[in-house]
């Protein structure tokens, strides 16, 4: 909370959502004004509502047959400025990658249009600069997802994660009874949540935040060293 709000005096949103579970993805065409409205509109946290529901029904299917499902979060920033983070050692990449890591469950991070860029060719996946009507530098297209080489690029910061299906099942599976030293099945006969997925996306949120305060630190304090060095 306290990091969200010391981005909000920056300009700085941060925003997360499902955008897919149990196998049924939300609309591609969701806008930022459509997470901003609908993304809290249901438990699925999906700001699709029709595809939430499909969400919904399928985890409750799942749980009813024992089993748990896992999905994708994307989670987008805006309003992050040029110039946030560093070439090698303090990439804006690295460090959200090594804060999202971190959260259980998550098996998998991937930046803008993340691994469709290996099949294309540097002419397709190119985003191309340009001088705005202001004389600052933007680009055409956001197929980096905000970050060029580590360092933010001004545009929004978009990225996904992989959350796996809740480990414990209350379905028969081999495991080992280490008492026993033997092989055996195990059903689990304990609460459990038929998907963690909604339940990470504040977290992701929380997360991204405080990486990005880090970041703007850092940002701000390079700024005070060459005022320092350049002198009145």
């Amino acid at each position: 909370a306290v990091a969200k709000k010391i981005l909000a005096r920056e300009g700085i949103e941060v925003r997360g959502y499902t955008k897919e579970m149990a196998g049924v993805a939300a609309d591609p065409k969701i806008t930022w004004d459509d997470i901003v409205a609908h993304a809290e509109s249901n438990i699925a946290r999906c700001p699709d509502p029709a595809a939430g529901e499909r969400m919904i029904a399928k985890t409750l299917e799942a749980k009813k047959n024992g089993d748990t499902v896992g999905g994708i979060i994307e989670v987008i920033a805006r309003g992050v400025p040029a110039g946030l983070g560093e070439q090698v050692f303090d990439k804006l990449t690295a460090g959200l990658a090594h804060a999202l890591m971190s959260i259980g469950s998550v098996r998998g991070i991937e930046f803008g249009d993340g691994f469709a860029e290996a099949r294309r060719l540097g002419s397709e996946n190119n985003d191309i600069p340009y001088y705005n009507e202001k004389g600052e530098v933007r680009f055409r297209t956001n197929r980096c997802g905000g970050m060029l080489g580590g360092i933010s690029n001004g545009d929004d910061i978009v990225f996904r994660i992989a959350v796996k299906p809740t480990s414990t099942i209350s379905m028969d599976q081999m495991t080992i009874n280490v008492i026993r030293e033997r092989n055996e099945k195990l059903a689990a006969e304990t609460r459990r949540d038929p998907t963690i997925v909604p339940r990470v996306v504040p977290v992701a949120e929380a997360m991204t935040a405080i990486v990005l305060v880090d970041f703007l630190m850092m940002w701000n304090g390079y700024k005070s060293l060459r005022r320092d060095m350049e002198g009145p």
